[in-house]
């Protein structure tokens, strides 16, 4: 077939958009880019994460399916918190050590250590800063 001569700039143009947008739709959010510079983690891995030790069970997790506890607090917004468990700073380091052993921060928290070790720590804080 033979497109006339008018109407090739016209496909050209919506095929450079249309292959455009799938690159711009794969992209990583700017807040998924600052999650991963500040934790070192990797947010793909969390979901798996996150339902491997239980956390699904208690809190209900945006992009987690199946997540949709109701004991803990729901982990959508995290970065934008001012404390994490109510109790410490919302920092990188305050987070992971939180997610490592939430009782070494809080004696009372009802929250459990998991055994979770830090670079899977990372990976989730990574996937909870990035929603």
């Amino acid at each position: 077939m033979r497109w006339p001569r008018l109407m090739l700039p016209g496909a050209v143009v919506v095929a450079l958009l249309a292959a455009g947008g799938v690159w711009w739709w794969q992209q990583p959010s700017e807040a998924a880019l600052v999650a991963v510079a500040i934790t070192g983690g990797d947010p793909a891995r969390a979901p798996a994460l996150l339902r491997h030790y239980g956390c699904a069970g208690c809190h209900s997790i945006p992009g987690v399916p199946g997540a949709d506890g109701q004991v803990g607090a729901p982990l959508a917004g995290l970065r934008a918190r001012v404390f994490i468990g109510g109790v410490v700073p919302n920092t990188t380091d305050n987070l992971i050590a939180w997610l490592r052993d939430p009782r070494a921060l809080s004696p009372r928290t009802a929250m459990p250590a998991t055994g979770i070790t830090e670079a899977e720590a990372r990976d989730v804080a990574a996937f909870l800063y990035s929603r």
